[in-house]
């Protein structure tokens, strides 16, 4: 009796064993399958949109194009910057369109929506375009992955330059959501932090036209610096009514926290000279964000910003990931993509936490003068490489519940 009983064990085992491979090899037969849930037409459309989808093209193509001997499919749909759409087609997605890793997502609200569906559907998820540094910290997941910037890394790297130059009192206008409440509170933290302090906010809704009664506010505060808590198309009207406002004439000073070269060519190096903004990656800064930076130009006649070319350092990783574990599971795909560093033309020294931080150099830099810039897109004065462990929050400080304890 007890040999039959080892018998049909042994038999159970090896059946489960083949049908596990069976299923391994059938999931390998369809096309390998690439999401980008971007912004195509509002105010986030300039730093992600269908820059966005062609950065990842860029990927696909550099990659070969193929995988498990089939052609890589590329997806793309609008969130129209709405946690319910985001939510709605990341669910659609991942169950009944066998994507297998869906990348960008425009806001912090649409990320976090979407990434309730990665954790549900066990999928991989990789934010390059939204910012609140919850992503990896009380709102992290084990399937999602932060790869480009965070309001951390970017109020430590500029709100502690600015307050070292003597910056010390700070007035923030803000975006009434998420993504604007992580500006103003990590920015908060690094003023304070350092002797300096905040006296007051104004909170405005996304994609506000009129921002005269904010600068008002601010310019009445006396506040040395008026921190721009927004992004995209608001942080363009900020600085441009802000300047017919007369308030850098005035003697108070403009920061932005969270800005793209793509706000830079918008403004015009006249009305944005001088301003001191980090980014993650600049097309002038070596040969191969000088290479990267020219296949984009020639597709989209114009530089990528970081979030573009984030997107393509991401896509590339996940295709190198998923190569390297030679199946599309996600859980030994995210063990390569934490294994392998990060070595492309956005980073060369990015690595992938646990809690899902993409960590990598960020760069402090001054917008040129007019007559300093010798050439179109030449924009930058590079003031410093920020080492990534100086720029962003340290895991065991951001309350990932995922992050193993010691």
């Amino acid at each position: 009796m007890i040999a039959h009983r080892t018998v049909a064990a042994t038999t159970f085992a090896v059946s489960l064993l083949f049908g596990a491979s069976a299923l391994a090899q059938q999931a390998n037969t369809l096309p390998l399958k690439i999401g980008v849930l971007a912004d195509f037409a509002s105010v986030y459309a300039d730093i992600g949109g269908q820059g966005n989808v062609e950065a990842a093209k860029i990927a696909i193509e550099e990659f070969g194009g193929k995988m498990f001997d089939k052609p890589i499919e590329l997806v793309t749909a609008d969130a129209l910057n709405k946690a319910d759409v985001a939510a709605t087609i990341t669910r659609k997605w991942y169950e009944a369109e066998n994507v297998d890793m869906i990348v960008d997502m425009p806001t912090s609200a649409t990320a976090l929506a979407g990434m309730e569906m990665s954790k549900q559907f066990e999928k991989i998820m990789i934010v390059t375009d939204a910012a609140s540094s919850d992503i990896t910290g009380k709102s992290c997941s084990p399937y999602t992955a932060h790869w480009t910037y965070d309001t951390y890394g970017n109020a430590h790297t500029v709100g502690s330059a600015i307050v070292k130059q003597g910056g010390d009192s700070w007035y923030f206008i803000t975006a009434d959501y998420l993504f604007g409440h992580s500006i103003e509170r990590d920015t908060g933290d690094v003023v304070r932090a350092a002797g300096g302090k905040v006296v007051g906010s104004s909170k405005h809704p996304l994609n506000t036209a009129d921002f005269s009664s904010f600068l008002l506010q601010a310019q009445s505060s006396k506040a040395k610096i008026i921190g721009m808590a927004n992004g995209g198309g608001d942080t363009i009207n900020t600085i441009k009514q802000a300047s017919e406002f007369g308030i850098v004439a005035g003697g108070q000073k403009l920061a932005g926290i969270v800005m793209f070269i793509s706000d830079i060519h918008s403004l015009g190096l006249k009305m944005a000279q001088g301003l001191i903004i980090t980014e993650a990656y600049y097309w002038d800064l070596n040969d191969r964000t000088r290479a990267f930076g020219k296949k984009f130009f020639d597709k989209m006649k114009r530089m990528p910003t970081m979030n573009q070319a984030a997107t393509y350092s991401a896509t590339l990783h996940y295709l190198k990931s998923v190569q390297a574990a030679g199946t599309r599971a996600t859980k030994p795909v995210l063990a390569k993509m934490r294994e392998m560093p990060v070595r492309d033309a956005f980073t060369d020294n990015g690595f992938l936490r646990e809690d899902g931080r993409m960590v990598h150099s960020m760069f402090l830099l001054e917008v040129k003068k007019p007559e300093e810039s010798k050439a179109p897109w030449d924009y930058y004065k590079v003031l410093a490489e920020v080492p990534g462990d100086q720029v962003f929050r340290p895991m065991k400080d951001g309350g990932c519940q995922y992050v193993k304890k010691d």
